[in-house]
Order: C-alpha cells, then structure tokens, then sequence
C-alpha cells in the first residue's frame, strides 16, 4: 500500500505574516495515522527560491521556488502584510499568476490564510466563487476584487478545491479542517492535542469582529456552555441555561453572542452536529441512535440539520469516511455519556 505523505507547497511571497507562515508547517506534520506516520510533508516555496521578507522583520530562506506548485497535492498561500503589492493595486507578478492558475487547472486543491486570499483573487482564481478573509481587509478585498463573493464573518470557507481562512487563528482551524476531511476526527482531535489548540470551530462561526471584550467576572457564560456540552444528549432549554448562568434570558442572550458571535440556538445545533460527526465517525450506531446521542432525537431531525449545516445526509457522510480507512471501533461508554 502506497503510504506517500499528501504534498503540501506553502507559498511565501514578500511581506509574508510570519504567523500564517507557520501555521501549517506545524499543524500538518503532527498530523499522524495509527503507526505514527506523517500524513502530510510540507515544504515552502518562494518565487525564484530567492529570500523573501517577513512582517516580522525576518527574511525568509527557502530552498525551492515556483516548480513546487506544479508536484504538490495541496497549495497553500500564506497571508501577506501592508505593503505587499497585491494589497495595494490587486496585482501579481505573472510567473506566481501563472503558476496558481496552472495547478489550480490540474487539480491540485488550493487554501490561503488571512489575506493570502488577495493572492488568489488577483490570480482570478476566485471569481464567482464564495471567500473569506481578515475583517480588516474586507473594503480593500471588495474594492479590488468585486467578482468574489466574500463573506468576512467567518472563520473560513471550504469550497472543497478552494478554501480561504480569515486572519491569524482560524487559519489553525482550517489547516485542521483539512486533517479532519482526509482522515476524520480521530486523527484531527490529535492533530490539534498535539499543537494544544482547540479540535474544532466551525467555519460558519463569526469573526470577532469591533465587538467589546466582556468582563471577565461571575457573569459569563462559559460555565453554561461548558454544562450544555455535557448534556447535548438531553432537551437543553433556554431558560434552564440562563439560569444556570444566573441571568435572565436577554442578559444571558446578549452575552452569550458577545462571547461567542452566534446565538444560544446557533451554538447548541453546532455542537451537536460536530457530536453527530464524531459518532458516525467513530462508532457503528445506528443513525436513530446517533441522532438521540447527539440531541437532535430522531433520525428525521439528524439528517435535516446534517443536511443544512453540512450539504450531506448521515449516511452519505459516514460512508465518505470509512472510505478513507478511518477505523470505526464500538462505542465506548464515556462516548455515549458525553
């Protein structure tokens, strides 16, 4: 059995956000199947393999250039900084145009990180299509780039051959998005333990956008949230959280949105879909039991919040996974608790 790491070629351009740059050079190595092999090799290319400069004042070395694009599985273009030319005047130099467009042409999937979507708009490789970016650089993307449909109230966007992340972070929840659609959540969730960052945030959940940092006192909400994740199983009313947080409802509400930019209902559907996910993943309940395990209590409901959130049905999404080989064991009972 071939057992060929998946190739993954990080784009550094002038100007590169230090940060972006790193983020999937360590996310993807720890990425690891049941014998400790790595799942991905990642290498960085720049233009002419010359150096290119950071934002952090670094110059960075790399030992290839453009002709990495045309091997690698995956191609990820890290965010730039102020300066760049492509965030003043939506510009490339043809060779990178070129090179972008020419794997993107042959298949090769292709991700970016913060305002590295400038980079793949100015190659024209978004028009027409649904991206993100840093919510800074919203105006400045829409100017440059109208033919894009940019959505920066979210995390990221994964259009399946191109995905684009917002700024700083959630470029570590994509990175780890990707670990989780090649091989489950199994190996994501140790991908993420192993770079002691949180397994998941879905890709719809909003930016922290101009919104006041709450007060960290007695009144926040996460001792509810973190309630509600242990009895996503039972009916979890909007009351009984508000008084567990001892606020009323619209105090309750109103923070809650504050701390997590989505409502109590919004948060509590996605956490019981990612609990579906991790059950059909990993078990061989049947959708019924799934459905009651996870809160949703009917197969019925399972599947129309699966197929709202997620575009597919159980079933279709279990069998998606077992093809990759990802190993389904019985369900244990902290599993059925949880």
């Amino acid at each position: 059995m071939d057992h060929r790491p998946h190739q993954i070629a990080v784009l550094a351009l002038d100007e590169v956000v230090a940060f972006d740059l790193g983020t999937p050079t360590q996310v993807f190595p720890a990425a690891r199947d049941e014998q400790d092999r790595r799942l991905y090799q990642v290498r960085i290319c720049t233009p002419g393999g010359r150096p290119v400069r950071s934002s952090a004042g670094l110059v960075i070395a790399s030992e290839h250039g453009l002709e990495l694009l045309a091997e690698a599985d995956t191609i990820l273009v890290a965010g730039v900084h102020y300066g760049a030319q492509v965030l003043s005047d939506g510009t490339l130099d043809e060779p990178v145009r070129v090179a972008l467009r020419t794997a993107a042409h042959r298949g090769a999937r292709v991700m970016s990180v913060c305002t590295g979507a400038f980079v793949l708009a100015a190659a024209g490789l978004l028009d027409g299509r649904r991206a993100t970016t840093h919510w800074a650089h919203a105006d400045n993307f829409r100017r440059l780039f109208p033919d894009v449909d940019l959505d920066p109230d979210v995390l990221f966007v994964d259009e399946g051959d191109l995905l684009t992340s917002a700024g700083v972070g959630a470029g570590v929840d994509l990175c780890l998005q990707v670990v989780r659609d090649d091989h489950g959540s199994g190996i994501a969730n140790m991908t993420a333990r192993r770079c002691v960052v949180p397994p998941w945030r879905p890709g719809g959940q909003s930016q922290y956008i101009v919104r006041p940092i709450p007060e960290v006192t007695d009144t926040s909400t996460a001792a509810a949230r973190a309630w509600a994740l242990e009895h996503l199983h039972e009916p979890l009313d909007l009351h009984a959280l508000a008084a567990r947080a001892r606020m009323s409802i619209r105090t309750f509400t109103r923070r809650f949105r504050q701390e997590t930019g989505l409502s109590p209902r919004k948060w509590i559907i996605q956490q019981r879909v990612e609990r579906a996910r991790h059950l059909l993943e990993t078990t061989d309940l049947a959708i019924d039991q799934v459905a009651r395990h996870s809160g949703f209590g009917t197969g019925a409901a399972l599947r129309q919040q699966m197929s709202a959130t997620l575009g597919v049905a159980p079933s279709a999404y279990r069998t998606t996974f077992r093809s990759t080989g990802v190993d389904k064991p019985s369900p244990s009972p902290e599993v059925l608790r949880a």
